[in-house]
């Protein structure tokens, strides 16, 4: 009896090294991809701030909840798509990060032709009574555009964390993705979050006493403003240069590589200073998003003013008990 309780015993530390090998193997592989997919991550949390800008501030953090939510139901389609997909149809990845390289070009060059049009007097900044007074359906409207680009930029991160696990088994693979989910998501969004509200402690360190804490916190509030207008350009570059980046690497896997190639010739021309390197892919990257942002605003416009123009020419139907003189 008691050499059979100490067989178990055995059997039980054996199975707690293999548990605690395998959470090691995890941790690892999770550290590796996320620092790959880290460029992503940067984007992603200079990007959505912008979706929070002109908020009341007491539904700041509800909407950032929101969206984090989002993001995590977003990550666990990706997740189990791209481990069934990877099975069975692996080379649909890149059709699918050439649609979502599209859409961010197209949100990123919608916010530049927004900055034109207020340049230009055609639209305004809101105003405090606007912000203060918007509705819940625009909320909804602001944490769907926010999920909507989550989606693309978590496609990418786990697209990337996933062609760096180095592991055969499928288990491995999807425990590895599930902690880089959780973890890329709450870098993201707790950043978000503190960024948001930053104002808010510099308004509670101004009410404290002492001179250190008020500088501080007056420090803070006129800050935040500069902040976000740069984390908002900042975003918006993100958008046209990941969006690039993902549509020129994805044209060469599907057959189309010369965009690719031009770019890698003129960064191979200067690749003796890697951080200048770096800056010129970026900025083709980022060129290349643009002008294919321009080519999908220009179609989606002829579209729709096709559809106007079809829509003023088509009878509207006679109504009932009406009559003709």
């Amino acid at each position: 009896m008691s050499s059979s309780f100490f067989a178990l015993l055995d059997d039980i530390a054996v199975l707690a090294k293999a548990a605690a090998a395998s959470i090691d193997d995890v941790v690892a592989g999770a550290a590796k991809a996320s620092a790959k997919s880290a460029g992503v991550v940067i984007d992603d949390a200079a990007v959505t701030p912008q979706y929070v800008r002109g908020i009341s501030p007491k539904r700041e953090l509800p909407i950032v909840w929101r969206i984090t939510r989002g993001s995590l139901v977003n990550k666990a389609i990706i997740i189990t798509a791209i481990m069934l997909l990877s099975i069975w149809a692996p080379w649909i990845f890149p059709w699918l990060l050439l649609v979502g390289g599209t859409y961010l070009a197209y949100e990123g060059t919608e916010k530049v032709w927004h900055w034109l049009q207020t340049l230009r007097g055609a639209e305004h900044e809101h105003s405090v009574e606007e912000v203060l007074e918007r509705t819940e359906t625009d909320e909804k409207q602001i944490v769907g555009s926010a999920v909507r680009t989550d989606l693309v930029l978590s496609t990418e991160i786990m697209l990337i964390a996933l062609a760096n696990v180095d592991t055969d088994s499928w288990g491995m693979r999807l425990a590895i993705l599930i902690v880089v989910a959780v973890l890329m998501t709450v870098i993201v969004y707790g950043a978000v979050a503190l960024l948001v509200k930053m104002d808010d402690v510099g308004l509670w360190l101004i009410g404290r006493r002492g001179a250190a804490a008020q500088g501080l916190g007056r420090g803070l509030v006129k800050a935040m403003p500069v902040v976000f207008r740069l984390l908002s350009i900042v975003g918006v570059v993100a958008m046209l240069w990941v969006g690039g980046h993902i549509l020129l690497a994805n044209l060469a896997e599907v057959g189309v590589p010369w965009p690719f190639d031009l770019v890698h010739a003129v960064t191979h021309l200067i690749e003796g200073v890697p951080a200048i390197a770096w800056i010129v892919e970026s900025a083709l990257s980022a060129v290349a998003g643009l002008v294919w942002g321009v080519v999908i605003v220009l179609v989606l416009g002829a579209f729709a003013r096709l559809r106007h123009r079809l829509r003023r020419r088509t009878p509207l139907p006679a109504r009932p008990g009406s009559s003709s003189h």
